[in-house]
């Protein structure tokens, strides 16, 4: 069974297309999206609206850095400093260029940092290749 996909993101433009870019690229996996870091720890912690979800982590998180109320560094650390969440793969997935963002990120454990290309068709190849890789190439760890 294909693990889901937690997109958290809150520019509902960046949802569609990188919805978009998933489903052209035939990747099947589900996903499920948080328009803020506190939504993203909802659904990790089955609170909130996401109390009725099945407990099983996702097989990547997508996050963005530049979130209201609890921004993407911030959920990153959450993530890494939880036993039952930490070995989820996170791939940073932002417009942010700036390298203390970059350093933070790696600092704090994330396993790839890629800036939003502008261009549609470059941000269809970029989802693609992380679709492929992340959602089924890659081997998540065992849960926890």
């Amino acid at each position: 069974m294909l693990k889901k996909i937690l997109l958290v993101e809150d520019n509902p433009n960046d949802v569609e297309l990188t919805m978009e870019a998933l489903s052209e690229n035939n990747i099947a996996n589900a996903v499920d999206v948080a328009s803020d870091g506190e939504e993203a720890l909802d659904y990790l912690y089955c609170k909130g609206k996401f109390s009725s979800r099945p407990p099983d982590n996702p097989g990547v998180i997508l996050l963005d850095l530049k979130l209201p109320k609890i921004n993407g560094l911030e959920v990153l650390g959450k993530i890494r400093s939880d036993a039952r969440l930490k070995l989820i793969p996170v791939v940073i997935l932002t417009s942010s260029r700036e390298e203390s963002d970059l350093v933070e990120s790696y600092r704090l454990g994330v396993n790839a940092y890629v800036v939003k290309p502008v261009d549609f068709n470059e941000f269809v190849k970029a989802i693609r290749t992380l679709g492929l890789f992340w959602a089924i190439i890659n081997e998540p760890p065992p849960a926890v």
